[in-house]
């Protein structure tokens, strides 16, 4: 909260002392809480790491609305709130409707928190949710992760070289967008929220306010660099140079990515008056943000016709890889899911036939197919519920189910002409705010962990 102070003070803003004030309030907060367990030593179990892992993200999203609800941004509790989960949870929906009016620090402080949320879920996949057996996730099991004990020395030891990696191509990608025509503040602000593929920007229109399509280019390749399983990046920097070139999950994404740019170009060629190198560019450009999670926006795709709005809400609900800064229901998933349809396929043929799914060229154990199956049944049954209910408060269809999906895949924009690519989230109601603000929240977290926090199992001993 120190930083943003100190860019309000640079740029002479008064809502440095209100980031001061944060700042107190918040580490004070955090004192008591020290002086409370001071001197005992508990050992982290299962059921900790659970309420450890729901609960931070939670307590950030609060503390962090303090400075956004008491500046001079306007904005409600509820709104600060909305915009502060939103942050942390990298999904990038917002309910400010006109960003050049708000202070550098408030700016700042949105992008922060995204990269912030960026890299925590980025260890919190590699060192956390493999040991919670969350959603398949076991498949990407560290040896040093095997149990409760270890989450913690495990989690702190990934954390500074992902850190320092994630520190390095995020100044990388402000460099390449100060050297392609961004002023300074919006390159660090921008680099922040590419590669933890949040997608806040600094003006109203997004990247549509550059008109560069240099710019646009670059935030393709940071996006994607988002979207990769950051332990492969270690592994490539040690030499293991394959390790990311032929990585099952990361050769399924570009395939995605790169047949939806070619259907999208060539629809919108035919049936729009995008043609050229401009329905490349926005085709890649949009393409990537909506699959990556991001949510930048250089074009109303709203209008581009009803393939490309079924095709954008598709991709909004795959998601990235996992291990990265990306959400929704991750390639991998996808494609245990795939394997599953073709060998159920197969047996139907060949009843008596062994077949063996494999994954990276490694068998695929049990447990992982039927903890993907159940996932992907939470995640629809969770999507459909949560646009039922936005329904209920009188949203119409298109936009109570477009920002369910946004919100459970932590995408950003939605569909429509209330929550759509050109529009925020200000003119929907209080209680369906706070519905998708746990929303970000249940995609962020992969769903699991939060649900098993409200079982009444969990509580037993």
């Amino acid at each position: 909260m120190l930083f943003p102070a100190l860019i309000d003070g640079l740029y002479g803003s008064q809502n440095y002392r209100v980031f001061i004030l944060s700042s107190l309030i918040t580490s004070l907060t955090g004192f008591v809480l020290i002086l409370s367990v001071w001197g005992k030593e508990q050992q982290l179990g299962l059921r900790e790491a659970f309420l450890l892992t729901t609960l931070t993200w939670v307590l950030i999203a609060i503390f962090s609305s303090i400075p956004i609800y008491i500046s001079d941004s306007g904005l409600s509790f509820t709104d600060s709130f909305f915009e502060s989960m939103s942050g942390i949870t990298t999904t990038g929906a917002t309910v400010i409707e006109n960003l050049e009016i708000q202070s550098k620090g408030i700016l700042i402080w949105r992008a922060l928190l995204q990269w912030l949320g960026g890299i925590g879920i980025i260890v919190m996949a590699v060192a956390v949710l493999p040991m919670l057996q969350v959603g398949g996730m076991q498949l990407f099991r560290l040896e040093s992760s095997d149990n409760a004990e270890k989450i913690l020395p495990r989690a702190t030891q990934l954390a500074g070289s992902l850190v320092l990696l994630y520190v390095i191509i995020t100044m990388s990608c402000a460099l390449s967008y100060n050297i392609g025509g961004m002023g300074l503040f919006d390159s660090l602000a921008h680099a922040l929220t590419t590669i933890s593929t949040g997608g806040f920007s600094t003006h109203t229109d997004s990247f549509a306010y550059f008109s560069n399509s240099n710019l646009e280019y670059t935030a393709v390749i940071f996006m994607i660099l988002g979207s990769l399983p950051f332990v492969l990046y270690l592994q490539f920097v040690r030499g293991k140079v394959s390790s990311l070139f032929m990585d099952s999950q990361v050769i399924a994404f570009f395939i995605i990515l790169f047949v939806s740019v070619i259907l999208c170009i060539l629809y919108i060629q035919y049936n729009t008056g995008i043609v050229g190198s401009e329905s490349i560019r926005k085709s890649l450009f949009n393409v990537t943000s909506i699959l990556t999670g991001t949510g930048y926006v250089s074009a109303d795709y709203m209008q581009w016709g009803p393939f490309i709005i079924s095709l954008f809400f598709i991709l909004m609900l795959i998601g990235g890889c996992a291990g990265s800064t990306s959400c929704g229901l991750k390639i991998f998933r996808v494609q245990i899911l795939y394997k599953q349809v073709i060998i159920q396929t197969k047996k139907v043929a060949f009843p008596d036939a062994v077949f063996v799914p494999l994954y990276n060229g490694k068998e695929i154990p049990d447990s992982v197919s039927k903890a993907v199956t159940s996932f992907f049944l939470l995640f629809i049954i969770s999507f459909v519920i949560i646009g039922l209910v936005l329904s209920l408060s009188g949203l119409d269809l298109i936009t109570a189910f477009s920002a369910a999906a946004s919100a459970i895949s932590n995408v950003g924009p939605g569909l429509g002409n209330v929550v759509g690519p050109t529009e925020t989230y200000s003119s929907i109601d209080s209680m369906s705010k706070w519905i998708l603000s746990f929303a970000m929240l249940l995609g962020r977290l992969e769903i699991l962990t939060v649900m098993v926090i409200f079982t009444s199992y969990f509580w037993r001993q």
